[in-house]
Parts: structure tokens; sequence; C-alpha cells
């Protein structure tokens, strides 16, 4: 996950301020000088964590925290807002033209994933925004770019238009945007050539698709993964095109996340979208309050409801909100929820968008290995249906038929089994505090 590093660092140096009754100007000056390391090993922008510390420093040691009752806590709060400020402030929506179609150009380096993500924008503007995008194949260099586009487009069912690789891609973008009129698409993706580093004959082509199609958003593609590599081809296309937003890729990996926080500073550009994983719906919004809030371990709750709005079944969660207050809960219902929250995204990210879920004893670091999940469907649909509705029914025989059945032990059955009742206990316990609670009051996680 990005960030991991900056999080624990920044995470450990707010905690040792933030129960705090008094805050002296030495405590706010031994905490920066923390900060500033933590940032600088992220590999944020020598110059952008210059004039953060400078801003939360004034901050931390003006009136707003002297004079507040919990002076510890209000210094964590001026950290998040000047996070969530360094990284944009507020998220930046894509352009929507007054006329459609609106016109995208997608520009980046080879390896950036500029292709892929174009596939995944446009799947977002249908699934998200209920558009109609189409798809142009404008890289006419790289061998089987329009193959790929093409491709994508019949994965995603998503028009792609395309001339083949002998005809100039200024004439592509300015066919595939009267194709977009013609066909009444109100999204035009143009997929630009890349190269394997900023080069002239690269900027003077992309500056050509620029002034015949006039984009309503330039945006550029670059690799989280690079680091302060990313924002130097940020701001060298900025120079050249005025890109509009970032896309910032592999933010899921194993990164400082330095170009996430440093992009908005160096180019005055956002962060449009960050993507999430190699799936094509794994393309988010990006939320710079929200990504402060989960660096700094206040977790990311309205992405998690978010997630679940989208994948949870609404009718089947009040089926099973029924059920866990009458403590009627079967193994098929648990099989049920386990495939919408599989749908949801890899656990171990959702477990990091819970608040404070780095302080909970097991879930820190937790790696969710899916076929440990695997292993756990293979046993329940080793039952019938008669003991899935009745676990009570689970007795020494059956559970080593039920072991067998799954090529799994029987201690992994037992353990199964055991988790089962004791969550049938915790859910019965929080349906009873729902019941229990005035209107507006305690209500169950996504019902």
């Amino acid at each position: 996950m990005a960030f991991e590093g900056l999080a624990e660092r920044l995470q450990g140096t707010m905690k040792k301020i933030k129960g705090k009754g008094k805050v002296s100007e030495q405590d706010v000056k031994e905490m920066m000088r923390e900060v500033r390391l933590a940032l600088l090993e992220a590999d944020v922008n020598f110059k952008v964590v210059k004039q953060f510390i400078k801003d939360v420093k004034e901050r931390a040691v003006g009136q707003e925290v002297m004079e507040s009752l919990t002076p510890g806590q209000q210094v964590v709060k001026v950290v998040n807002e000047e996070l969530t400020q360094l990284m944009g402030g507020e998220q930046s929506k894509i352009a929507v033209a007054q006329k459609a179609p609106t016109v995208v150009m997608m520009v980046g380096l080879q390896g950036a994933g500029k292709t892929t993500t174009t596939g995944k924008l446009a799947l977002h503007l249908r699934k998200k925004h209920n558009r109609k995008p189409l798809m142009a194949a404008a890289d006419v260099y790289r061998p089987a770019a329009v193959q790929q586009l093409e491709t994508l487009g019949k994965q995603l069912d998503m028009p792609v238009f395309s001339m083949g690789d002998q005809v100039s891609p200024v004439e592509i973008a300015e066919k595939a945007v009267e194709r977009a009129k013609e066909e009444h698409n109100d999204y035009v993706l143009i997929d630009t050539a890349g190269r394997l580093h900023v080069d002239e004959n690269l900027m003077d082509e992309l500056e050509n698709i620029k002034s015949a199609v006039k984009p309503d958003e330039v945006l550029l593609v670059v690799d989280a993964m690079t680091g302060q590599d990313a924002v130097n081809v940020a701001e060298s296309f900025h120079e050249r095109l005025g890109i509009t937003g970032v896309v910032m890729t592999k933010l899921d990996g194993d990164t400082r996340g330095g170009a996430a926080i440093s992009v908005k500073s160096v180019t005055g550009q956002p962060i449009k979208f960050a993507g999430t994983g190699e799936k094509t719906d794994a393309l988010e919004p990006f939320h710079p309050e929200r990504m402060a809030s989960r660096i700094l371990g206040m977790g990311d709750v309205l992405s998690l409801i978010e997630k679940a709005q989208t994948n949870v079944d609404e009718d089947k969660a009040k089926e099973l909100e029924r059920k866990m207050r009458s403590n009627d809960l079967t193994f098929d219902d648990f099989l049920d929820q386990l495939s919408q929250v599989k749908n949801m995204g890899p656990i171990d990210e959702l477990l990091q968008m819970m608040p404070g879920a780095n302080k909970m004893k097991g879930l820190k670091n937790m790696q969710v290995d899916d076929k440990q999940i695997a292993h756990i469907e293979a046993i329940v649909r080793s039952m019938t249906k008669a003991e899935r509705d009745d676990p009570s029914l689970l007795n020494a025989s059956r559970k080593r038929r039920i072991a067998k059945g799954s090529g799994r032990n029987i201690q992994e059955v037992n353990r199964l089994i055991k988790q089962f009742d004791e969550m049938k206990k915790m859910m019965k316990q929080m349906a009873g505090m729902q019941k229990g609670k005035k209107k507006g009051g305690f209500k169950m996680p996504f019902m």
C-alpha cells in the first residue's frame, strides 16, 4: 500500500504530541524535525517539504493551538489540514464540456499505463456518471497499441475509434471527435503515444493534437512507483502542454508516495484519479482529505461506505439485518457476505480504511491471502444444505466428512465453526444495540 512507511512514521510522531495538554515551541520544533525526515524519506520534493514545515510550524505555534483546550489534538488537526492542502485541498472532478462531446487527451511516457487507464476511465465514466464514452486509438508507434485498446474495448463493451497505424495521430483525433458527434458519445478519450523519455518529437505531436481538437482535459498518466521522476515528468509535460490534471497509477503498490504529495505543489495541477489495482474497475477519484486522513491513521470511512454502496446488494443487506436481529444467520448468509466483501476489493486494503485499524492488534500489516478465503468457501460448500442452515448438526463424523470433501484438515473446520459462532454472538449484540438506540443513533455499517 502506498504511503505505508510515511504513515507509520507520521502516526508515531503524531501519537507523541496528540495527548499533550500543553504544547511548547520546542515540542513543535522536535515534531517538525521528525515530520521533515519522514516526508523526505517518502521522496517528497524537498522544496515542498520546506514550505509544508513552514506552514505547519506557523499555525502550530499560533493562537489557534496555544489557546486550545486540547493543544496536542489541535496540532494533529493542523497537520491533517495542511497535508490535505498539499495534495490539492479538495477533490478535483473531471471536466464536462458545455456542448458534448467532452474531449480528454491522455498523455504520458511509455510504461505509465496510459492505454489501460484510458479503458479504466471509460468504464468509470459509464458506471459512475452514466456517460457514453468513445475511446480513440491515436498511438500509432508502439507495437500493438491500437490492438490493445481495441481488445480493451471488446472486454468492456466500449466503442473504440481506430484508423490503424499508418494514419497521422492528429487526423485520428479529429476524426474521433467527428465520430463522437455522429454517434452522440458525450466523452472522447484520446489515447496518445508515449516515449521512454520526454523528447521534442513527442511534444510537438501532442501540441498539434491539442491544437486540432482543443481538449477540455489534458490528463497526464504517471507511475507513482517512479517517485520524484513522476514529478519531473509532470513538470515537463505541463510546461509544454498545460496539463489540467494527473492520473497516478500503481498507487496501491509498494511506493513511498512522494509523487502524489508533491505533484500538486510543483505543477499547480491536481491529481484527479488514482489507479488502485490491475482490474478494469480499479480507478478511483482522488480525494486529498481522505488520503491525508489515511496517512495519519484516521481511516477513510467515506470511501469504505462508497465501496459498500456500489458492491453490496441493498435487499440482501436488509434481509441480513433481519436475520442478525433474530440470531438466524446461516453459513449460506456467511458465504453471500464473503462474496460481496470480496467484490469491494482486497480485504487488507479495506481494513486500512477503518479508523484506528493500524492500532488494532492483528490488523496492522495484515495480509489476507485469497487462498485463505478459497479454503473457507471450500469448507462451507462441503456442508449439506441442512448443515449450513443449522450448524448445531455438525458432530465429529460430519466434520471429518467436510474436512475430507474440502481438502482441509479437521482443525481448520473446527476453527471456522468457532469463528462463525463468535460472529453470530457479536452481530446479535450489535443488532441489540441498534434496536435499543433512538432514531438517528447507532446504525449498522452499510445498513
